[in-house]
């Protein structure tokens, strides 16, 4: 079908575009806007990207795989808040924490691969536990922490105008 070459391709492109687009509906959360059709490829791409994430060669339990479970598991509960009670009563901010976590993991990993096989940030940090690599993921936490707490305070559904 595709070799490992192709297949690591394929699944980087998947995990930019849930960047991406998850970017979008994290910015639309904190505008009071629910951009349904942007939530729904947010979702539908950071699925993917942690399904084909699985299919990878390794060898045992791996923290990606660690980080997989804990996606899927985040974007189940996120997904059900979002279609399955609508984002009626606590599943409003069930829901927006679930997509900004979702984003979050995703950065967190995509930083990880920048430090792993990007040689400018692989000599700054070649084991990922020397400062710089530590104050980009800090930094990252930090930053997804306030959004998180924006968005829930701002996202209210009942008061979101038409897209």
């Amino acid at each position: 079908m595709f070799d490992l070459q192709t297949f690591t391709h394929v699944h980087v492109a998947i995990s930019l575009v849930a960047i991406l687009s998850g970017l979008v509906v994290v910015l639309g959360l904190l505008t009071n806007r629910g951009l349904d059709h942007w939530t729904s490829f947010f979702l539908l791409t950071t699925a993917a990207t942690s399904v084909t994430g699985f299919f990878f060669p390794f060898h045992g339990f791996t923290p990606a795989i660690g980080v997989g479970i804990v996606s899927l598991l985040i974007l189940t509960l996120t997904i059900f808040a979002r279609y399955g009670r609508h984002l009626l009563g606590r599943w409003r901010w069930l829901f927006v924490i679930g997509a900004t976590l979702s984003l979050y993991l995703n950065v967190f990993v995509l930083i990880v691969q920048l430090f792993e096989n990007v040689p400018a940030f692989q000599a700054l940090a070649p084991t990922q536990s020397e400062p710089p690599f530590l104050a980009a993921q800090l930094l990252t936490l930090v930053l997804f922490v306030v959004l998180g707490i924006l968005a829930t305070i701002r996202f209210q559904p009942e008061s979101i105008r038409p897209n």
